[in-house]
């Protein structure tokens, strides 16, 4: 392993802080669509017990967010070993594809938390309002997706030379 200026011993911080960025900012995203659409449901559930399992989409679309900072942190993790060398250009790539992933998580598990909550309580007053609410989760969702995508291609950059 040779160290240049563009090898440093440092670079792997920045790998490091992609996969840290990658899996706290998606689960937090998740955690709060989860928390914000449980409040929601657990009020429908005191009215009409029988829409508790329409009313878990949300939950369970909110649960993919964090699935998706995962994915991202695996693949990092898995391009970095402290026997090759790891240089700068790759450190801020890793850096660069987990705060993507991570942050576009963060935006879409408030925005699936904030309409999950807001369309399980007007699906209980008519439930005709369903596919909407359904439609509206699924373009919140697709936030989170753009910035795996952008992860993904972000991580297929990298080098194995300094």
């Amino acid at each position: 392993m040779s160290l240049s200026e563009y090898c440093t011993p440092y670079a792997a911080f920045f790998g490091f802080a992609g996969v840290a960025a990658s899996m706290i900012f998606s689960s937090i995203g998740a955690a709060y669509g989860t928390a914000k659409a449980g409040i929601g449901i657990a009020g429908v559930g005191q009215f009409d017990p029988t829409l508790i399992m329409k009313s878990l989409i949300p939950v369970v679309m909110s649960g993919i967010i964090a699935v998706y900072g995962l994915v991202m942190a695996v693949l990092i993790s898995g391009d970095m070993s402290p026997a090759e060398n790891y240089s700068l250009y790759n450190g801020f790539i890793h850096l660069a594809a987990g705060s993507c992933v991570g942050l576009t998580g963060l935006a879409a598990g408030y925005t699936i938390g904030v309409i999950g909550d807001a369309g399980v309580r007007a699906f209980l007053e008519q439930q005709r309002i369903f596919v909407s609410m359904v439609l509206i989760l699924i373009f919140a969702e697709v936030l989170g997706l753009y910035g795996l995508i952008v992860g993904l291609i972000l991580n297929t950059k990298t080098t194995a030379e300094c």
